[in-house]
């Protein structure tokens, strides 16, 4: 191909040594390091139940989403999924929905990365950094997917390094190797309140905080679709899943609870590694978690930003969104689908600073429950696909366990924790936020549809016409 004639598809530019790190680091965030301490005090030692059973539920959906996406590698990956399975309004509700949460990460992340410079460079505003940040890694995305797969690397690494890091001193110090005073052990889950302080309750109040920290982990089936093996690495990914949910944060949250009395105010207030380092009496406890917080906030929305445009370029080569978002670069970049997400993200960014406290806090309450209508629209899809696939007689090479059960089971396990989520008063406000914005959506779905299908048949009824001349 001429280096002048632009690409018509995405380019499998994705190194392995990326998509690999991308698939390790991809649930790593700032929900680990910082957000798991709301988590810890609303469940206790409890929490650990909570990471589990959302590790399960991650796990699950995962390997459904891995078997429709090593049959079928898409950057539209569930929304397209959907689309097949459940009809055209399901794929256009759940890829807008996604899209609108990613676009809404990238202010919240550019903020916090924001702050975190200003508490050290206190010369330079919140909002100039925040948006030299945002404009940074628009570059990267812009120049080619090389780019953006190059700094998540590093960023993943950065982070991978950290929690290994971290668990080895943990582990160091729950079995007094370190040479600071006594700081207890296992003894700590159950001598202060007990295992569970704040009952069963509260427990399934950790799984709805702690879903979100792992929503990023469906990452790998869009990034993998630009990479020159997408079978392979999906493969790989999936069948990761597991040690990344029990090394990353069964294991680091274990040791944190282990370390750290569960209702000690400093966890919120600092974040649960910079407590736990701080009890640990680690030099520049607060440096240290600033400096991978800021890499963590970073790789976030460079991810983000990322999986915003290849979901919003999945949308408009179906058709469910304006076709000018499917142009790609020379360098096979879709840069309209990536400006149109960086703008929707600067002005929301824009509104948090004109209006601190009111419009990006409601639209923030609009995503938060998204993570679990992927998850349950995932489900869903991967059933029908699958009873088509054996309807056909054929079978899929990477296979959900236990098929039909284990996915009927994860569906009504969603399904609960979405009635608890609308049921709950912490997190009912939210529940009904995305429920109707996801009626806005839904409704712009079903008035697509219909009008795509009066174009079909208005240009069947002219071919027929044609034809009988």
């Amino acid at each position: 191909m001429s280096s002048t004639v632009r690409p018509t598809e995405l380019q499998g530019q994705l190194k392995t040594r990326q998509v690999t790190m991308i698939s390790i680091a991809g649930i790593i965030g700032a929900g680990l390091f910082i957000g798991s301490a709301k988590a810890i005090a609303t469940a206790g030692p409890a929490v650990l139940i909570s990471y589990a059973f959302t590790g399960l539920l991650v796990l699950l959906v995962m390997r459904m989403l891995g078997e429709m996406a090593v049959a079928q590698p898409d950057s539209g990956s569930f929304s397209t999924y959907a689309d097949r399975a459940i009809g055209k309004w399901a794929g256009f509700t759940i890829g807008w929905l996604y899209w609108w949460f990613w676009v809404l990460v990238i202010p919240v992340e550019a903020i916090a990365g924001g702050a975190i410079i200003n508490s050290w460079l206190p010369s330079l505003p919140v909002w100039l950094v925040s948006l030299a940040i945002v404009v940074v890694l628009t570059l990267t995305n812009l120049l080619s997917v090389k780019g953006f797969g190059e700094f998540e690397f590093w960023f993943a690494l950065v982070k991978v390094v950290a929690i290994i890091a971290f668990i080895a001193l943990g582990l160091a110090a729950v079995f007094g190797l370190l040479p600071v005073p006594e700081v207890g052990g296992v003894e700590r889950l159950v001598s202060n309140g007990g295992f569970a302080p704040n009952g069963m309750g509260a427990i399934v109040g950790g799984v709805l905080i702690t879903a979100f920290s792992f929503f990023g982990a469906e990452i790998v089936t869009i990034a993998a679709a630009e990479s020159r093996d997408p079978q392979r690495q999906i493969t790989r990914a999936t069948n990761l899943v597991v040690w990344r949910i029990a090394i990353f944060y069964l294991l680091s949250i274990f040791l944190v609870v282990s370390l750290v009395d569960w209702n000690d105010p400093r966890l919120v207030e600092v974040g649960t590694f910079q407590r736990a380092l701080e009890v640990l009496e680690i030099p520049a406890a607060k440096l240290i978690v600033d400096l991978v917080v800021l890499v963590a906030v970073t790789s976030c929305m460079n991810s983000g930003l990322y999986t915003a445009s290849r979901m919003l370029f999945s949308l408009g080569r179906r058709g469910d969104a304006p076709s000018a978002v499917t142009r790609l670069s020379l360098q096979g970049v879709p840069r309209v689908a990536v400006l149109t997400s960086t703008l929707i993200g600067i002005l929301a960014c824009l509104a948090n600073f004109l209006f601190p406290g009111q419009v990006f806090d409601t639209l923030l309450a609009t995503t938060g429950a998204v993570a679990l209508l992927v998850y349950l629209v995932i489900s869903v899809s991967q059933i029908r696909l699958r009873r088509t696939l054996e309807a056909k007689g054929e079978r899929p090479e990477l296979r959900m366990w236990l098929f039909p059960g284990l996915s009927y089971l994860t569906v009504a396990a969603l399904v609960l924790v979405l009635g608890y989520m609308a049921w709950a008063p912490a997190f009912r406000a939210e529940a009904v936020m995305t429920a109707a914005v996801g009626a806005l959506v839904l409704a712009a779905g079903l008035i697509n549809s219909g009008r795509r299908e009066r174009l079909e048949r208005a240009s069947n009824s002219h071919r027929v016409g044609v034809e009988n001349r």
